[in-house]
């Protein structure tokens, strides 16, 4: 299609505004219906479309979710709540009696164990539950495991508490 020249133009050079003109008028008006309907078969002649083509197969929902969450920046939140889930078969049976995952925080996993003496337990078994970690929970981001016993019982708040030492003085 010769260029048209739309009066106002200057020396020749076209506008922006001609250029979208003219674009839209190729699209709308400026070409034939059948010049069109021609256009088309050829551009799925060209084989971009094609049954059993190369990029056609379908895609199964795993391989789709697995490259959303991905994409999204989930892969990592998952890894940790699957950890969380999964800490019977991590720690194994007995030790998951005593033992609870309480949260993960900036790379850290606390554990709150049963007693002392269990979170010095755990606190022995750390290079085995980390590298357990690391083999099947890459993308969490665990770097470290915090052992927590069970809380001291407080003496600060409560209906009878009263301020000063406490009853750390008769106590025990």
């Amino acid at each position: 299609m010769p260029e048209e020249r739309i009066p106002g133009d200057g020396a020749g050079e076209q506008s922006e505004a001609s250029a979208v003109y003219l674009r839209f008028r190729e699209l709308f008006g400026g070409v034939p219906a059948r010049a069109r309907r021609s256009r088309r078969v050829k551009d799925q002649d060209d084989g971009a479309s094609v049954p059993f083509g190369v990029g056609r197969d379908p895609r199964g929902l795993g391989n789709i979710v697995d490259a959303l969450t991905s994409e999204l920046g989930w892969s990592s939140p998952l890894a940790q709540s699957e950890l969380m889930e999964g800490w019977v078969d991590l720690a194994g049976d007995e030790t998951a009696k005593h033992s609870t995952p309480i949260g993960i925080s900036e790379g850290v996993l606390t554990v709150s164990c049963e007693s002392t003496a269990w979170a010095t337990q755990l606190r022995i078994m750390r290079t085995e539950l980390m590298t357990r970690i690391a083999v099947r929970f890459p993308d969490a981001g665990i770097q470290s495991i915090r052992f927590q016993g069970p809380e001291a019982p407080s003496w600060k708040r409560g209906p009878r508490s009263i301020p000063g030492r406490g009853p750390r003085d008769t106590y025990g």
